[in-house]
């Protein structure tokens, strides 16, 4: 801590790899230099909960140094990283003590208070019990390659990216971005894989996948460590089950698993990815693991958004090349490229939308 400012220990060799990815696309409007961010993330720095306070979010040094900088460039790329910090305090404890207040209430009144006053007696009690309660923190990696105005965010749901880029949004005048879409969605893209049995150039179908019915009780099948050429994957995805996980690799070189929201999860590089890289001591190896790992994921990323018939432009139509990749033998309910894009198409994939 430093003037109340939340440093981490420095890191170790290839701490800041990422592990799951969602993909952004920053708008062409929002225009800014590394100094210009390193300022503005100044603005707002990770300072530790107070003793009542439940939640504290901000900026921490991606490199992990005391007095490190808020943005690092590394050969044309920016990392960044978000730290969340959350007081915990168990649900069973706080009705305790709001059970507790509410007895010495009936004892000095002589009833028991209403529904109104115990959620005044659940607030107190949280600010009772806040100083006391432990706290949790999580680090949220985020990498901006500018040239090609692509944002990567290590979260592995939708509500903590959302926590970055409002954050973002705070500090950087006109900073906007929107998840990157394809003109095919991702469960329609591995149903053909998995029912063709060819992966796109470049990549193979591992041995994990997850198949959900798309109405009903939506009964799922999952399969794990298991050889997915099979007829009974075949079957399911024709009788209307959709893929919603496949795991992957790319060139030998990265795995990971697809999900239908387009999001990479359990990112592992390879063996030999970082095999060979020089044994350099703290700023060095972080560069050189950051370089490397960016390195790798950044053409992995366009050869994937290629195999998905390419990124969706919101408000166009997808080519017809996009739409006919999807093969004719796939059920109606697989969900497929379409023309139809709503009035709120900037939040809608349009694989996630219908013909009218």
């Amino acid at each position: 801590m430093h003037n109340g400012r939340f440093c981490p220990a420095v890191p170790g060799p290839g701490a800041h790899v990422f592990k799951n990815l969602m993909v952004y696309r920053l708008v062409p409007e929002w225009q800014a230099t590394v100094a210009q961010v390193e300022e503005a993330l100044g603005a707002a720095p990770f300072v530790a909960c107070g003793a009542t306070q439940p939640r504290a979010i901000g900026w921490v040094p991606p490199r992990g140094d005391e007095h490190g900088v808020l943005i690092e460039a590394i050969a044309g790329q920016w990392l960044l990283q978000l730290m969340v910090e959350s007081k915990v305090v168990p649900g069973s404890v706080i009705k305790r003590q709001v059970d507790a207040l509410a007895a010495q209430v009936e004892k000095q009144t002589g009833r028991k208070p209403g529904k109104k006053q115990r959620n005044e007696l659940k607030d107190q009690a949280l600010l009772d019990l806040l100083p006391m309660a432990f706290t949790k923190r999580a680090a949220v990696k985020v990498w901006i390659a500018p040239a090609e105005r692509l944002m990567v965010i290590d979260a592995g749901s939708a509500s903590r990216a959302d926590e970055v880029l409002t954050a973002l949004a705070a500090v950087l005048p006109g900073f906007a971005a929107h998840l990157v879409n394809t003109a095919i969605s991702p469960a329609a893209a591995m149903a053909e894989w998995l029912v063709s049995g060819e992966p796109p150039a470049g990549f193979t179908i591992d041995r994990d996948c997850e198949l959900k019915a798309a109405e009903g009780e939506k009964p799922v099948v999952r399969y794990a460590r298991h050889a997915l050429d099979i007829a009974e994957v075949r079957e399911h995805i024709l009788a209307g089950k959709q893929p919603t996980r496949l795991a992957l690799s790319w060139s030998d070189r990265v795995s990971f698993t697809l999900t239908d929201g387009l999001q990479l999860k359990k990112i592992v590089f390879l063996d030999g990815v970082f095999e060979g890289r020089p044994q350099q001591p703290g700023d060095e190896g972080f560069d050189a693991d950051a370089a490397i790992a960016t390195g790798e994921l950044a053409p992995m990323i366009d050869e994937l958004i290629d195999a998905l018939g390419g990124e969706q432009v919101f408000g166009a139509a997808p080519a017809p090349a996009a739409v006919a990749a999807v093969p004719a033998a796939l059920p109606a309910a697989l969900p497929a490229a379409t023309g139809a894009v709503p009035a709120s198409a900037a939040e809608v994939p349009p694989w996630e939308t219908t013909a009218s």
